[in-house]
């Protein structure tokens, strides 16, 4: 079976988890926009990845029933301390939950995910979406896997190899990868691919 998980990208967010946490990094307001707009009002919401808890306080902002997670112990009580409320460890692939979440919100964590795990981890997510159910994720785009300035692996997907990640259309009744230029912690220009993609309703 692939490996799931990386031990430095994991030390690196053990160590710099207050100061990762804590830097002056606004809510994802344009793509939770967006996400939002796919679902129903008090829609449950699992966050992957909520890194210092921003996102999910404005999606919490909106109304929706959103369930924190990060794999980083020290990353889930800073995102605790900024929520009140319990943040779940959770690694991407001890996710088994089957049809409960109506949306699944994935910034900037799916990007950490080693390469032959991708696709293993998309079924987790698309298996614990409901019929219907919205899936965001965000990853730097690259032709080659990775570590950055500061020892984080990074899969560094084309968007070909994204869509491939996904699997069979079918799976999907909609499916869009929009790119742009943002930055990062590391302060560095990067290329971002935003997948917003919708679950297929049941036969």
């Amino acid at each position: 079976m692939a490996a799931t998980k990386d031990d430095r990208t994991l030390d690196f967010y053990a160590t710099e988890a207050g100061a990762y946490a804590g830097r002056e990094r606004e809510a994802e307001h344009h793509r939770i926009g967006l996400f939002a707009e796919r679902l129903e009002p008090g829609a449950r919401i699992l966050e992957l990845g909520c890194g210092g808890g921003q996102d999910s306080a404005e999606m919490l902002a909106r109304g929706f029933d959103v369930v924190p997670t990060d794999g980083s112990p020290e990353l889930a009580r800073e995102a605790e301390r900024r929520l009140d409320r319990p943040v779940g460890v959770l690694l991407f692939e001890d996710l088994s939950e089957i049809a409960v979440y109506d949306g699944v919100w994935a910034h900037a964590c799916l990007l950490h995910a080693p390469r032959p795990a991708l696709p293993g981890i998309i079924d987790r997510i698309h298996d614990a979406l409901r019929p219907a159910g919205v899936l965001y994720a965000s990853f730097k785009a690259g032709e080659a896997e990775g570590r950055d300035g500061l020892g984080r692996y990074f899969n560094y997907l084309s968007p070909a190899e994204l869509t491939a990640a996904f699997g069979e259309k079918s799976r999907w009744s909609s499916f869009e990868i929009e790119e742009d230029i943002g930055g990062g912690y590391d302060r560095l220009p990067t290329r971002w691919l935003h997948v917003l993609a919708v679950k297929s309703p049941s036969p």
